[in-house]
């Protein structure tokens, strides 16, 4: 893979002009897709044989009115007034009149009419039923329906306009995401030391996430695609795209400083940095595309948005940086004396002399406070994890509705009004379709079934029966006593659904339960039933890759093991504040309750292939050095000396970049970036650079063991560029003159000719 890479370096250094014209191409290329074949994302949930779905689309064909979305319109009287009083009797139904002429409208239902009053009579809820889905809705259908409220207003109603027609709200803009490239930019100039050296790494993932975004909206009119996967997309491609390039350059500028040629150093930096970045991506790659195991379409969509990022960034940093290298020149190598330079110089003295005569890293100095007393190290690391990790146990999931919409918006204040005058539950009906058409006497069969439902526990009402058109099919509205996300309402489902055999033997029926509410219901626990299976596939791939990459049976344990502690205390910290209410206000969290249902397995696959971003920077460092002859000790020391600065940047940069996406984040997003920029902070400050120090130091050389058997059967990647150093070396084709340093898998010597 080095020699590979060794070799695509040189070229795109030496061909920069093609390489830059071939990636403005695709660009150009996007760009053109995008106006030929764009269309809007959709936010629909569906599970494919679920067994709402499957009752959905038999709704769908025989009665599409039911079926398809729906609006509510809440009017509420003035205090001291009744909604029954003629003036707001004539303003409601005037409303519901305009209403059904609004765009894409195919009935109404007058809440007068129909008396769906509130109990105390203050509030009445009217219905608008559309023709489409709420992904073919057109922009304005909402906003049409919402001017034709005017004249229930002018007589002194109030009123508000929600219902499942509406999403769960959108990201309120991008400005606030500006403020995690800001950061990324202050730690890069620090980290190089140089404004025009951090200034690559952002410029080569603003392409890459381009790039991926352009695409994704070029796919959104042949493909199924929700409005998250774009900005799943762009975080990820923002914060790995920055990495990658940051861990390249940043060998790139090493070797500059100790006197390498640009065109050598570019190919080196590619073959060795990059073997490291082709194998963190494919991590992350692998484990995104995972995720269509859990046949989910919006999930698999989201998740290869995803990998197709990540695949992306690692692109760019392999061919597009390096040809940015050769277009910089020697304007990247540090000054003679400059902090830049003293810096990799003091780097290079400590990883080849354990530090004698030279000032310590930062990187060094907390190596050897991980490893002083590297049991008390781990006990201490384990403690502090599991203890973030004990909120993780009353985790609750649930697809957002209309609760958790953005204060003030019009369907969270018409969920509230509903919730308040008529009880939760009529915030999500349930649908109840019962096939008649092998029972004796369908009206008979029917009259029982609503008996039935209207004794049944949790369910505060039931609508009249809906025959359908060919009379062998009826559908019943059933109204439960809570809210869409919550348990009971889950559980008067199973309920539903366990009576069913019940009542096809009493009655002869066929019954089944549907609507937003049931689907939404389905996904959730689907989701949940693949966490176990899709956890253990994800830990069997990070056992096989890191045993192929670094031959150890210690390394990938531990990695593995690391992660898993990584994921709960994560999963503790989003369940203090998403469920239980800590600091909610001071990230904007609007609406504690159940998490978005996608998030557990979302954010296994995101964080599991950045931990083992972090997982190769750090031990590929460590084993250069055991396999150049150091001592376990002084293994683990020089790899947190070189390491621990790319690392510390990396992972201050992916923080920021997930954690700005949190204030003005959608409801599903807003979590899924905070549990991004925890797991990140937790894996890589605890686990990789102090977890995984203490548990090499405690081990020392069996933390390389790997039996000879094992040894021989795997293929060697050679990801330091072993190979590749001792050809160069052989062939004398180093590209410098002589008594310049030469790299050997990440260390350096004098050239011997």
């Amino acid at each position: 893979m080095a020699s590979l890479l060794y070799r695509l370096g040189r070229g795109a250094f030496r061909h920069r002009r093609a390489v830059l014209a071939a990636w403005l191409l695709v660009l150009t290329a996007v760009v053109t897709c995008v106006i030929t074949f764009g269309g809007t994302t959709n936010d629909e949930f569906t599970v494919p044989g679920s067994p709402a779905q499957t009752a959905m689309d038999t709704l769908k064909n025989e009665l599409p009115s039911a079926a398809d979305t729906s609006a509510q319109i809440v009017f509420a009287a003035p205090e001291g007034h009744h909604i029954t009083e003629p003036q707001y009797v004539r303003a409601v139904s005037t409303t519901m009149a305009e209403a059904d002429k609004a765009p894409q409208v195919v009935g109404v239902t007058d809440p007068v009419q129909s008396k769906v009053i509130s109990p105390d009579r203050t509030a009445a809820l009217g219905q608008v039923r559309y023709q489409v889905s709420r992904a073919d809705l057109h922009d304005d259908s909402l906003t049409s329906l919402e001017k034709t409220t005017r004249p229930a207003k002018d007589a002194g109603l109030t009123v508000e306009v929600g219902g499942s027609a509406y999403g769960s709200g959108k990201s309120t803009g991008h400005t606030k995401e500006l403020l995690g490239v800001a950061v990324a930019l202050v730690v890069l100039t620090i980290t190089f030391g140089s404004l025009f050296a951090a200034g690559m790494p952002l410029l080569t993932a603003i392409t890459g996430v381009a790039v991926t975004l352009l695409g994704l909206s070029a796919l959104t009119g042949v493909l199924t695609i929700s409005s998250t996967a774009p900005s799943l997309a762009s975080m990820l491609g923002l914060a790995v795209g920055i990495d990658y390039a940051l861990f390249v350059l940043s060998r790139h500028r090493s070797q500059l400083a100790t006197g390498m040629d640009t065109e050598e150093s570019a190919a080196r930096a590619t073959a060795t940095a990059g073997s490291a970045v082709v194998f963190a991506g494919l991590t992350v790659i692998i484990a995104l595309c995972g995720l269509a195991v859990v046949r989910i379409p919006f999930l698999t969509v989201m998740g290869v948005g995803g990998a197709a990022a990540v695949f992306i960034a690692v692109g760019i940093s392999t061919t597009l940086l390096p040809a940015l290298m050769g277009f910089a020149g020697e304007r990247l190598r540090p000054r003679p004396g400059s902090r830049a330079a003293r810096r990799e110089q003091a780097a290079h003295g400590s990883g080849q002399h354990g530090g004698h005569g030279a000032r310590r890293t930062m990187g060094e100095r907390w190596g050897r406070i991980a490893i002083r007393r590297p049991l008390l190290t781990l006990l201490a690391v384990l403690i502090g994890l599991l203890a973030v990790a004990v909120p993780a146990r009353d985790l609750q999931l649930a697809l957002p509705d209309n609760s958790s919409a953005p204060a003030g918006s019009s369907q969270r204040q018409a969920y509230d009004l509903v919730s308040e005058k008529f009880g939760p539950g009529f915030n999500g009906p349930l649908l109840v379709l019962a096939d008649t058409s092998h029972a004796g006497n369908s009206q008979a069969a029917t009259a029982t079934l609503v008996k039935d439902l209207k004794t049944t526990d949790g369910v505060a009402s039931v609508g009249e029966p809906q025959v359908i058109d060919h009379g062998e099919a009826t559908v019943i509205q059933v109204v439960p006593k809570t809210g869409p996300s919550d348990q009971k309402t889950k559980d008067l489902v199973q309920y539903i659904r366990h009576e069913a055999t019940g009542w096809q033997k009493q009655t002869g029926s066929e019954v089944s339960v549907t609507g937003t509410t049931a689907v939404n219901i389905d996904v959730s626990d689907r989701l949940a039933s693949s966490l176990i299976p899709f956890a253990l596939v994800v830990v069997g791939l990070s056992l096989l890759l890191l045993l192929l990459v670094f031959r150890s049976v210690v390394v990938p344990l531990k990695a593995s093991l690391g992660f898993l502690l990584s994921v709960a205390a994560t999963f503790g910290a989003v369940v203090a504040v998403f469920q239980w209410g800590w600091l909610a206000s001071a990230l904007s969290v609007t609406e504690t309750g159940p998490v978005v249902s996608i998030l557990p397995i979302l954010v296994m696959a995101v964080l599991f292939g950045l931990a083992m971003d972090y997982e190769v920077f750090m031990v590929s460092r460590m084993r250069e050095a055991h396999v150049h002859g150091a001592a376990p000790r002084e293994a683990v020391l020089a790899g947190s000396c070189h390491a621990s600065r790319v690392v510390t940047a990396a992972a201050l940069i992916m923080f920021a970049v997930f954690a700005s996406f949190v204030p003005g984040g959608s409801t599903m997003l807003k979590p899924i970036a905070f549990a991004l920029a925890v797991g990140v902070f937790i894996d890589a400050f605890l686990v990789r650079m102090t977890l995984v120090p203490a548990v090499l130091a405690l081990v020392g050389r069996a933390g390389w063991w790997l039996p000879k058997w094992l040894d021989r059967l795997l293929p060697d990647l050679d990801i330091e560029g072993e190979r590749l150093s001792a050809d160069r070396q052989k062939k004398g084709t180093d590209g410098h003159g002589p008594g310049l340093p030469v790299t050997v898998g990440g260390a350096f010597r004098e050239d011997p000719r």
